[in-house]
């Protein structure tokens, strides 16, 4: 994607003949170029001669976003002040979706841009049939002014009120166009720009203070190239922190390895249902709009078809291979969240029960790599593993995987990062023997030890850990380091928290309520975690549909939302894991009370649950704890308030 199509002064622009300037735009454009798109843009440009006259500075045409695969059609560089000019020509009202599109465009550049950093941005709006628009201009405490919405006739007026009452340094035009853009895009932004052609560098964060996701995607590129190379078998097994860009390099590998016309194929690989829905969904609504937008005929049915291509569910392709005997058309696969791969006796009676094979004796990791291994030639598996994500019975974690490697496939070459042996991802047991060292490689790239996803801190996965772990120094410290950048509040009225998130989000920032699948003591409290949402409507859909996360009624529990991320999220605390200074206490609803769990892999399900509900927000997050009630024996008021007072003492803001 090309950085921009056109840019000069603005005393430049006026004087320049507008032909040249759609020349210049019509040869920078990457589609067949429709009438339509031509006189939006000669409309755009002679409104703009126009109003800028008086006008100082430097004009950029079509400026690529490609974390959100679009371009702005203008940047007004004038004063000190950064201008993101969003253009509806013929638009005789300012709808909200395109006043969302405007402010999505000034928060991108402020939390990605480097020159935009520390600037005043201002978004703006210009509907050119729709009526004047009169009212101050504000700034918010991060230097974003609220959306000022124009038919353009006042534009030149708007820009010198503004720069004239701010009086902020110069800026460099040269340097703000060549400006690092370190995006930090949502799973789902990421696999759409993916979609698209873009690579991973151009929408991962590359600076120091971030995993290098370009480095952990050649070294995986590498080791298939050697297998490819030497007609071998190989696995590896990407780790990292939540939020680190596991999927993301896992759906890049797969994007960039996918070549049908050479027959090269490869597919990424879940056993979270939601998360291929929310993905395949995606990818197929942005595929249609992109061709429609195109004047391209665009069918949705197809648009999934191909999308299924990209990303499957684990549980079809393993039936598929249950099937026949033949290999899979992939060379490579990509295991999301390996480590939820079932035992030996969870597959055995899946099977059992719902297959009608009665002697299956395989854990789902040896079926997996069996598959793969029919393959004469040469096969790549990447596993992608989170620590402490495990939160499902019957989820076999990474010992299996490498026992099935010891039993049955010692053929296989195997690739780890040295942070395979913590505890969190070994469950205490040692992974590996001195006599399989000879084929283990250790590779420093295959380890993601910094979250991405909180892009506002780094901090967030640490803080969580020491949370849950009960390091109340260590979280304590975390906390101090990050509160300024990554906002964390708590209360005990839900009505609160839903105004809280609705005060943080601009654009389209997306929040929603999210609980444990125990939390079944907050229905008193509205909040429903035994009726199921649809992911996709409730992901991807927009502020005026009911069933979207927007609406702040259904909820999502851990099983919806893991893999997935919000910008802000209300995490709901129910007593289902109660504080107490001798360690959490884990409850289960069964009936009409709350009863113990027994065993030791249940109470570690129970405390993933919370860490992946805590570590889903990129922005933000509000914790709500019930205040409970005196009157009902399920939810009395000192089954909440020790884990509230826990949660305040590390720190964390209490709100009224």
């Amino acid at each position: 994607m090309k950085r921009l199509y056109y840019d000069a002064s603005i005393r430049e622009f006026v004087h320049d003949h507008v032909t040249r300037i759609l020349g210049e735009l019509a040869g920078h454009h990457e589609f067949a170029l429709e009438e339509r798109q031509r006189d939006s843009w000669r409309t755009t440009i002679v409104l703009l001669q126009q109003v800028l006259k008086e006008t100082e500075g430097h004009l950029v045409l079509e400026y690529s976003i490609p974390r959100m695969g679009r371009r702005i059609d203008c940047v007004l560089l004038s004063g000190g002040v950064v201008f993101a000019l969003e253009f509806k020509v013929g638009a005789t009202s300012y709808e909200p979706q395109a006043i969302d599109q405007v402010v999505d465009y000034a928060l991108d550049l402020k939390n990605f841009h480097e020159q935009s950093h520390t600037r005043v941005i201002v978004p703006v709006l210009v509907c050119t049939g729709a009526p004047e628009q009169r009212r101050a201009w504000e700034l918010s405490s991060d230097r974003i002014a609220r959306p000022v919405l124009t038919n353009g006739a006042d534009l030149g007026a708007i820009v010198h009120s503004v720069t004239g009452e701010l009086r902020e340094p110069p800026i460099d035009p040269n340097a703000w166009i060549h400006s690092g853009y370190k995006p930090t895009p949502t799973i789902v932004e990421a696999a759409q720009a993916l979609y698209r052609g873009h690579n991973v560098q151009e929408i991962s964060r590359s600076d120091a203070g971030a995993a290098n996701l370009s480095r952990t995607s050649a070294a995986i590129l590498r080791i298939i190239g050697d297998a490819r190379r030497n007609g071998t078998k190989a696995i590896c097994f990407l780790t990292g922190v939540p939020g680190a860009g596991k999927t993301l390099a896992g759906l890049n590998l797969a994007n960039s390895w996918h070549n049908p016309d050479h027959s090269e194929h490869a597919v990424f690989l879940s056993g979270n249902g939601p998360l291929v829905e929310v993905l395949r969904e995606a990818l197929a609504r942005d595929d249609v709009a992109e061709r429609r937008n195109r004047g391209e005929r665009a069918s949705k049915r197809t648009a999934i078809s191909k999308a299924k291509a990209f990303i499957q569910n684990i549980h079809h392709f393993r039936d598929d291979m249950l099937a026949t005997n033949a290999p899979p058309i992939e060379h490579v696969v990509v295991f999301d969240e390996a480590q939820r791969a079932w035992t030996v006796a969870q597959t055995a009676n899946f099977m059992r029960t719902k297959k009608g094979i009665m002697d299956f004796t395989k854990s789902e990791p040896e079926f997996l790599i069996g598959a793969m291994d029919r393959h004469r030639d040469w096969a790549t598996i990447v596993c992608l593993v989170g620590a402490g994500q495990e939160i499902n019975k019957g989820e076999a974690g990474l010992p299996e995987w490498f026992e099935a490697l010891r039993r049955t496939f010692g053929h296989w070459q195997v690739y780890v990062s040295p942070n395979l042996t913590d505890d969190e991802y070994t469950r205490g047991q040692p992974l590996w023997q001195p006599a399989d060292l000879h084929r283990i490689h250790f590779d420093d790239h295959l380890h993601l030890s910094v979250s991405v996803r909180s892009f506002r801190s780094e901090r967030v996965a640490a803080f969580v850990k020491a949370l849950l772990d009960l390091q109340i120094d260590h979280a304590r410290s975390c906390w101090n380091e990050m509160q300024d950048s990554y906002p964390i509040v708590l209360t005990r009225d839900l009505a609160v928290a839903r105004r809280w998130l609705r005060e943080q989000a601009r654009g389209s920032e997306r929040y929603g309520i999210v609980a444990s699948s125990g939390a079944i003591r907050l229905r008193p409290e509205g909040i429903h975690v035994k009726s199921d949402i649809d992911p996709v409507n409730w992901f991807l859909n927009g502020k005026q549909d009911i069933r979207s996360s927007y609406y702040l009624e259904e909820v999502a529990t851990e099983f919806d939302i893991q893999g997935l991320e919000l910008d802000w999220t209300c995490v709901a605390w129910d007593a289902d894991m109660r504080y107490s200074p001798n360690g959490w206490v884990f409850k289960v609803f069964r009936g009409a009370r709350w009863e113990d769990v027994g065993s030791d892999d249940a109470r570690l399900y129970a405390k993933n649950a919370y860490r992946v509900l805590l570590t889903r927000a990129r922005q933000g997050m509000v914790i709500f704890v019930p205040r409970g009630d005196r009157d009902d024996p399920t939810r009395p008021p000192e089954f909440y308030d020790a884990t509230f007072e826990y949660l305040a003492s590390l720190g964390i803001p209490v709100l009224a």
